[in-house]
């Protein structure tokens, strides 16, 4: 059974009885795989008899809605229509082709169910939307945190530092690795095939064709930015597979002595599939579990917070654990407790003092957003960083830190270099509009770390970093020869 803690309900409404389905509303956790929200879809349907309904819809006007992201969620779509075929279990996806063309959709489908279960996430407009509808259902709406290794709802606080977090999780992760979702949905467990969707509902809402599930369909027609334009690797779950595969097989016995270096490649590569909910960490560990051999019982009784040696595995393999839940999940943490996780004011105290303390500093430079979109500095490592950005959707994990931290150097303000940074990354990055990117971005700041000496200009107490160290410390020559010259990315192609 699904755990009780990942169970949120979002409305006083009741279970209707003569509901014809059980609605799940797929909004974050974009898998039919290893997904407790659907884990829970099916718990409902057994006990009322019903069939199970997946709505996947995407929105046209969801803020940095472009084609970059809108390909990505396509793909993902096109897996689960494939996984679901012949399994018993209806799946509707719509795709909007012109803003609030889906006003109306999930309501007219939520008419006629059982019991609504979507997925709990906390960040983006996601919330909010979840909020606004559970108050306009009249049938029970049901969210269901499928986010990571520890329920969100396993601390009623927030950490200052991930050593803290790191600590708390050495104590309460062991109680809940226990619990895993399903693997699939066994064919023939439901008790009730779907029948379909009322032509009245499919006719005024036409499911997304066949052609725009092409990988290679254009979106020009769509409401959505299309400058920004899509990334060469495919989103959904078996894109997400081979990812996990190739790092398992080829990177991972590297990743903890070459992961800061941007010219090993042993980056795993996965966090836009994580934050589109393409792949679950449930999944992720269990690979890596069946592949060192490991269980929970090998865990280390130590719970003071060391980065190594709880997990009881090799180097490299407890530093990308650490990443995948300490990292992550100190963000998702942080997000669902604070609703301005997005915000200066949410930043620790002494960095809040330190910046406000040292914001009429003069400035080196100060450029623009515009040309720091353009990556149009006087650095050649930060412009590089800003074109991999813009071309494959992501920066090298240790030069994402420097770009951070230049911006923050470069800007009029914190506040400004705050919104600088939100505004590049959530355009751009296929793991933006997340609460593990928020931390990121917020921890250049100061968030999560703690104060530094000595005292500097702009940046006070908050941690500095430099083009100059980090030439020194890296081999940067072919990440540089890959990504040194101006882009001109133009308009999307597809």
């Amino acid at each position: 059974m699904v755990p009780e803690i990942r169970l949120l309900t979002k409305n006083g409404a009741a279970v209707r009885g003569g509901g014809e389905y059980v609605l799940y509303w797929m909004i974050a956790s974009r898998r039919t795989r290893w997904n407790f929200a659907m884990d829970r879809a099916v718990e409902w349907a057994t006990e009322l008899g019903k069939p199970i309904l997946v709505l996947e819809a995407l929105r046209s006007d969801y803020p940095w809605a472009s084609d970059r992201f809108h390909r990505f969620i396509l793909d993902g779509m096109r897996d689960n229509e494939t996984a679901l075929k012949g399994s018993g279990i209806g799946y509707y996806p719509y795709v909007e082709p012109e803003r609030g063309a889906g006003k109306g959709l999930l309501a007219s489908l939520a008419q006629r169910a059982a019991v609504v279960v979507t997925d709990e996430f906390p960040c983006f407009f996601l919330p909010g939307m979840v909020d606004t509808t559970a108050g306009r259902l009249d049938v029970k709406l049901e969210a269901v945190d499928s986010n990571g290794l520890l329920p969100l709802a396993a601390a009623d606080r927030t950490f200052h530092r991930a050593f803290d977090f790191r600590r708390f999780l050495q104590r309460e992760l062991p109680n809940h690795l226990v619990d895993f979702p399903r693997q699939s949905v066994r064919r023939g467990s439901i008790p009730e095939p779907f029948q379909g969707v009322d032509p009245a509902i499919s006719q005024r809402w036409a499911r997304v064709s066949a052609k725009l599930l092409d990988p290679s369909a254009p979106l020009n027609e769509l409401p959505i930015d299309h400058s920004v334009a899509p990334v060469a690797e495919s989103g959904g779950y078996e894109a997400a597979q081979r990812s996990l595969r190739r790092f398992l097989d080829d990177r991972l016995d590297r990743y903890g002595a070459e992961r800061n270096d941007p010219d090993a490649d042993v980056a795993s590569e996965l966090s836009g599939y994580l934050h589109f909910g393409h792949i679950s960490s449930h999944q992720i560990l269990d690979a890596v579990a069946r592949r060192e051999d490991w269980s929970p019982w090998k865990l280390s009784d130590e719970t003071g917070g060391k980065r190594r040696g709880w997990w009881n595995l090799d180097e490299s393999v407890e530093s990308f654990l650490d990443e995948l839940v300490t990292w992550r999940e100190v963000g998702y943490n942080f997000s669902f407790n604070r609703p301005d996780y997005a915000e200066f004011d949410s930043l620790p105290n002494w960095a809040r003092e330190t910046l406000e303390e040292h914001r009429s500093d003069a400035r080196p430079e100060t450029y623009s957003l515009e040309q720091f979109e353009r990556a149009d500095t006087h650095d050649e490592i930060w412009n590089a960083a800003q074109n991999e950005l813009r071309s494959r959707g992501r920066i090298h994990n240790y030069l994402r830190m420097l770009w951070g931290k230049k911006v923050l150097h470069w800007s009029r303000s914190p506040r400004e270099a705050l919104d600088i940074m939100i505004e590049l990354n959530n355009k751009y990055a296929i793991d933006g509009r997340d609460p593990n990117s928020y931390s990121g971005i917020l921890w250049v700041l100061g968030r999560f770390d703690r104060a530094w000496g000595p005292e500097r200009e702009i940046f006070g107490k908050v941690r500095y970093m430099s083009s100059k160290n980090t030439r020194r410390k890296l081999k940067l020559d072919g990440y540089l020869d890959r990504w040194g010259a101006q882009l001109d990315l133009g308009t999307s192609s597809w």
